[in-house]
């Protein structure tokens, strides 16, 4: 048996990401771009910010990673004591106290779910861990069809909601074996959170990543809109698919070519 797996989900494209953020030389200064960068949620995560100083630069890397590490802690399904694993981990039906932050990433996931007729499923985490891409060890042999279908039994975007009571938040479930799964959403609501964090800090020229997320505001140190090269996701050779400027906006890429195992001579 041969199996080669591959963890990296994204990564070579968020390099690609932010290898775009320059562009050609002029006689004009321009103020330099401080990039800090850091591990969270598996993946890395990259911040470039222009018009901030070595220090002010140390100060912010230290928030910044306070903050993915609490989002880390709300959303992993890699960390048994996460909010999300104590409620995955649970059998009970009753309604189970979340966050608000918890509630609100829930409420968005299952709408998401519902316009798509269930094409996005944060339910699917049985699934997800069966084949091999949570936390669950990779499987030995490919997974048969009384097994897929037994995990299958196990998902469904109804059996899950979120209950606001009094202003206190819930999750319930109606199937005890329930497993929710945000990495869906993991990433992009990350990069969200650390474009807020950009705005709370007074800080008008950013881009930022985790992962494939990305998120960006003003121009960059050139004096340019930041600009985002998506990688070609049938190419190894970090051939490049498009690039777009997305200037005050986000995106999130995504693609099987970068998080894959390969059992029996099968990818």
């Amino acid at each position: 048996m041969k199996m080669t797996f591959c963890r990296a989900v994204c990564l070579a494209a968020a390099f690609l990401l932010m290898g775009c953020d320059e562009a050609p030389e002029t006689t004009t200064a321009s103020p330099a771009a401080q990039v800090l960068e850091g591990k969270t949620m598996g993946t890395l995560w990259r911040v470039s910010v222009v018009g901030i100083d070595a220090k002010r630069a140390a100060e912010l890397q230290t928030k910044i990673q306070t903050q993915l590490d609490a989002d880390d802690w709300l959303l992993s399904t890699y960390k048994n004591d996460s909010a999300l694993m104590r409620f995955n981990h649970s059998r009970s039906l009753a309604p189970w106290p979340v966050s608000e932050a918890m509630a609100d990433i829930v409420t968005s996931a299952l709408r998401i779910g519902a316009k798509t007729d269930g094409a996005m499923d944060i339910t699917v985490g049985p699934l997800v861990n069966l084949w091999g891409f949570g936390p669950d060890r990779q499987p030995l042999h490919i997974p048969t069809p009384a097994q897929i279908d037994a995990a299958k039994a196990k998902t469904g975007l109804q059996h899950l909601q979120v209950i606001d009571r009094a202003g206190h938040q819930f999750l319930q479930k109606d199937l005890p074996d329930l497993y929710v799964d945000l990495s869906t959403v993991g990433e992009g609501y990350a990069a969200d959170h650390l474009a807020r964090l950009m705005e709370q800090e007074g800080i008008a020229r950013y881009l930022v990543s985790v992962g494939g997320a990305l998120s960006s505001r003003g121009m960059n140190a050139q004096g340019q809109p930041w600009r985002v090269a998506i990688q070609k996701p049938t190419d190894r050779e970090n051939a490049v698919q498009a690039i777009v400027d997305i200037n005050g906006h986000g995106i999130s890429t995504s693609g099987s070519y970068r998080n894959y195992y390969e059992l029996d001579g099968k990818r």
